[in-house]
């Protein structure tokens, strides 16, 4: 890894969201979520903040030792999110890592990952995938949230989709997952503080609107994205429902 750099783990944290108000302060495993993801991140990274639009999360952050800054409420993403909160902490940082706040299990190996891409001096900004397991049948590989990703021999990314990519010719759908190495993209990026503040300045691209996916946006102006591998499932949070499966998975693994 190269050590000439240094990192900052940033942690996007709205209190407002459609499907699960509230989501940062749920209770898991006798902490709040933020926290178990602040605690994980500490145990890579020894500068960590929450950015946050609401006070009850600034109090939540503090009241358990963590440090918070508030950002605006008018981000379209939590990228513009990192950029605030990175200068409002100080700005001295070589790379930002964004980590998702609804990712309490991220582990030290994920993060050990994304910073090693920046061993390649050509890295502009980082990002995690997986490949995915050939034995799981192909619904799950077209699932549309479930981006894939297409790799170069140097696991730079050429193309993110929420289709099949690649396709393979002369092959039946079902058979696709056994005949070619497909990954699919865990939503974690780290960006050089230089890169960051470029790519938030730009205009959403067209292959950005055609596949909902902000990535593209970066790509289609020719920033290279470097891709680290990660073998270790997680459990993103997005609802309510999602919380109780997290509760199951902490309390069969005694996390």
């Amino acid at each position: 890894m190269n050590n000439n750099l240094t990192f900052i783990g940033i942690i996007p944290a709205r209190y407002a969201s459609t499907r699960f108000p509230g989501k940062p302060l749920a209770m898991l495993g006798g902490m709040t979520m933020i926290e178990r993801v602040y605690r994980q991140v500490s145990l890579v990274l020894d500068r960590v903040v929450v950015a946050t639009d609401d006070d009850r999360i600034i109090a939540a952050v503090e009241a358990f030792g963590g440090r918070a800054v508030m950002t605006s409420t008018e981000h379209r993403s939590g990228t513009d999110r990192c950029q605030e909160a990175y200068l409002k902490n100080g700005g001295g940082e070589d790379v930002i890592i964004n980590i998702q706040g609804d990712e309490p299990f991220i582990q030290p190996d994920q993060l050990r990952a994304i910073m090693a891409c920046f061993d390649d001096p050509s890295t502009d900004i980082a990002t995690l995938v997986r490949p995915f397991d050939s034995s799981r049948p192909y619904s799950e590989l077209e699932n549309p949230n479930s981006p894939k990703v297409v790799l170069d021999s140097e696991m730079r990314a050429r193309y993110f989709s929420r289709s099949v990519i690649p396709f393979v010719r002369g092959k039946e759908r079902e058979e696709w997952p056994t005949a070619t190495q497909y990954y699919t993209h865990v939503g974690m990026y780290a960006y050089l503080a230089t890169v960051l503040e470029a790519i938030t300045r730009l205009p959403q691209s067209p292959l950005e609107l055609a596949e909902s996916l902000e990535q593209l946006r970066w790509l289609e102006n020719g920033y290279t994205i470097k891709a680290g591998i990660t073998t270790t499932a997680t459990i993103g949070i997005d609802t309510p429902e999602d919380l109780a499966r997290a509760q199951r998975f902490l309390e069969q693994n005694l996390l």
